[in-house]
């Protein structure tokens, strides 16, 4: 079972089929798209977000080979906001988007950090990798604010085209220090603004 998640400003909630209508009218945006991997349709077809959910991520959660949230705002909880998910793997471990116009509030970097803790303190998995474009700055910016590195450098192929990428790790260990160092008050690892589609 995936279970609801809670920040100060946010629920992620287990993704499920009733979400189809609402990702399938949000997610379409080119500002959301174009640093996401191929394995996004674009254009987007008009089933897609039934296809994804149905065919792709429904199965996943119910194998445990990934966990999918919706987000949504504290104060507007009925209203899907983005998404982000973790998946099984050895190179890609993390993913997400977010509605352009809750860009630039830190809401990505808040959901991020409760999702690395579970992976890491419920799951109990040794590294989280995830993969993005050198250009993805917000992105960048976020696997910064948590103590990734960079571990491989190379060109990807995205919804945008052909692009210089990185992959960035963290460990347990490493971000079991970051969490101690920030309760000390030495760190904040998720201060700051996003902007993010990304990993």
């Amino acid at each position: 079972m995936v279970p609801v998640l809670e920040t100060p400003r946010l629920y992620l909630r287990p993704l499920k089929l009733a979400d189809v209508p609402a990702i399938q009218e949000l997610f379409p945006q080119w500002e959301i798209v174009r640093y996401l991997t191929t394995r996004v349709p674009w254009p987007y077809p008009p089933d897609g977000a039934r296809r994804f959910i149905e065919d792709v991520a429904l199965p996943a959660m119910e194998r445990g080979d990934a966990w999918h949230w919706t987000l949504r705002h504290r104060s507007e909880p009925s209203r899907l906001i983005g998404g982000i998910s973790l998946m099984r793997g050895e190179q890609e471990n993390r993913g997400f988007w977010l509605e352009p116009r809750c860009h630039g509030q830190g809401l990505m970097s808040e959901a991020c950090r409760i999702t690395t803790d579970y992976w890491f303190g419920t799951l109990g998995f040794p590294a989280l990798r995830v993969q993005k474009a050198i250009a993805n700055e917000a992105s960048r910016r976020i696997s910064l604010k948590q103590g990734m590195r960079i571990i491989k450098v190379e060109e990807r192929e995205f919804v945008s085209g052909r692009l210089p990428a990185e992959t960035w790790e963290l460990t347990a260990a490493e971000w079991r220090a970051a969490q101690e160092a920030s309760r000390a008050g030495r760190r904040t690892p998720d201060a700051g603004r996003d902007h993010p589609a990304g990993a």
